[in-house]
C-alpha cells in the first residue's frame, strides 16, 4: 500500500514538473534576434570635368580629405587664352548689337540729307536741260544724238535722286528689325560661349564633394588627362551603412527606426549603435555571402542599417554582428 502511494506521489510530481517546465518554456522572454551583414561605404570617383594636363595633385593614398578642398589642377594656360578669346567675342557682338539697336547717327543723317538736296539740284538742271532740248530739236536746231544725251542724263540724274532718297529713309527708319534680332542671337550666343570658357577654367581645379579618405591615386603630375579621366577614388566618410537580411518570419522586428547594436569580430564588447532606415518592399533569395542559420534559398528582405556613431575602424565589406536589443527605441 505504502509503495502503491509512493507510486503515485511521484507520477504526480513528474506531471507537475513537466506542466511547470512546458508553462516556463512557453511563457519564456524570446531571445533578442541576431542578423549578420557587411559594412556598406559608398565612394566616389573624382575626375575634372575638362581634359588637359596634370599639373598638381595635392593628396595621395589615404589622406583624409574635407568637402570644397582643392585636390589638383590641370595646365590653365589653354583655357585662360581660350577665356580671353570669348571676353573679346562678346564684346564684339554687344558693340555691333547696341550699334544697331541706337540706329544711325545724326551726322550721318545730316549727310544723307545733303546728298538727296546734291541729287535733286542735279535732277532738276538735267530735266530742265532735256525739256529746252526738245524744243530745239522741234526746230531742228540741235541733232537727235544731243536730244538723247540730254534724256540720258535726266535719267540717270533721276535714278541717283531716288538712291540719295531711300538711302535717307533708311537713316531715319533706323535698322530692320531682323537684323537687330540677328545681332542680339549673335550676342547672346557670344555670351553663352564666355560663360562656358569660365567655366571650363574653373574646371581645371579638383575639389573634394564631401568628407573622405583617398584610397586609390590613379595618375601622376604630367599626365595628359581626357574629359572624365579618373584621378581619385574617394571613400566618404558618412554615412556608413550596414547591409544585412532578415527572414518573413522576423521581418515584424524590422521597423525602420528601430535602434540596433553592432559588433565586430576585433571590437566584441564595444558595439557601434545603429538604427533601421530602410527596409526592402520585395522578397529576394538570400545571397552567397549572408551568413544565418536558415537554408540559403530561403526568402529574406534587405535592410539599410545606419550607423549613428561611425569611427574609421569600420571598414568597407567587413563583417557585421547585429543585435535587436530588448527595449530598443524607435526614433
Amino acid at each position: 500500500m505504502k509503495k502503491s502511494v509512493a507510486a503515485a506521489l511521484a507520477a504526480i510530481a513528474i506531471v507537475a514538473a513537466v506542466a511547470g517546465g512546458a508553462l516556463w518554456y512557453l511563457n519564456r522572454a524570446p531571445e533578442p534576434l541576431t542578423l549578420y551583414g557587411n559594412v556598406d561605404i559608398r565612394t566616389v570617383n573624382i575626375s575634372f570635368r575638362v581634359g588637359g594636363r596634370l599639373q598638381t595633385l595635392r593628396v595621395d593614398e589615404g589622406d583624409a580629405v574635407k568637402a570644397g578642398q582643392a585636390l589638383g589642377e590641370l595646365d590653365r594656360a589653354p583655357y585662360e587664352n581660350a577665356l580671353g578669346q570669348a571676353i573679346a567675342n562678346a564684346d564684339a557682338a554687344k558693340a555691333k548689337y547696341d550699334l544697331l539697336l541706337a540706329g544711325y547717327r545724326a551726322e550721318e543723317i545730316a549727310q544723307a540729307t545733303a546728298a538727296v538736296r546734291q541729287a535733286q539740284a542735279a535732277y532738276d538742271y538735267a530735266r530742265n536741260f532735256y525739256q529746252r532740248q526738245q524744243g530745239l530739236w522741234k526746230s531742228r536746231t540741235v541733232s537727235a544724238n544731243d536730244l538723247e544725251n540730254a534724256r540720258s542724263a535726266r535719267d540717270q540724274a533721276q535714278a541717283n535722286l531716288k538712291a540719295a532718297q531711300d538711302k535717307l529713309s533708311q537713316y531715319h527708319t533706323g535698322n530692320r528689325p531682323q537684323e537687330i534680332a540677328q545681332a542680339k542671337a549673335s550676342l547672346e550666343q557670344a555670351e553663352a560661349a564666355l560663360a562656358q570658357a569660365r567655366l571650363d577654367l574653373q574646371d581645371t581645379r579638383l575639389i573634394a564633394p564631401s568628407n573622405g579618405t583617398i584610397l586609390t591615386r590613379a595618375v601622376e603630375p604630367g599626365s595628359m588627362l581626357g574629359a572624365g579621366a579618373s584621378v581619385l577614388t574617394l571613400s566618404l566618410t558618412r554615412p556608413v551603412w550596414i547591409r544585412a537580411y532578415i527572414n518573413e518570419a522576423s521581418l515584424n522586428q524590422a521597423q525602420p527606426g528601430r535602434g540596433l547594436l553592432l559588433y565586430t569580430d576585433g571590437r566584441p564588447d564595444k558595439p557601434w549603435h545603429g538604427k533601421i532606415g530602410f527596409v526592402s518592399p520585395t522578397a529576394e533569395f538570400t545571397p552567397k555571402t549572408v551568413e544565418t542559420t536558415d537554408l540559403r534559398t530561403d526568402l529574406v528582405y534587405r535592410l539599410r542599417i545606419i550607423v549613428t556613431d561611425p569611427d574609421d575602424t569600420l571598414r568597407q565589406g567587413m563583417p557585421v554582428t547585429i543585435t535587436f536589443p530588448d527595449g530598443a527605441r524607435h526614433e
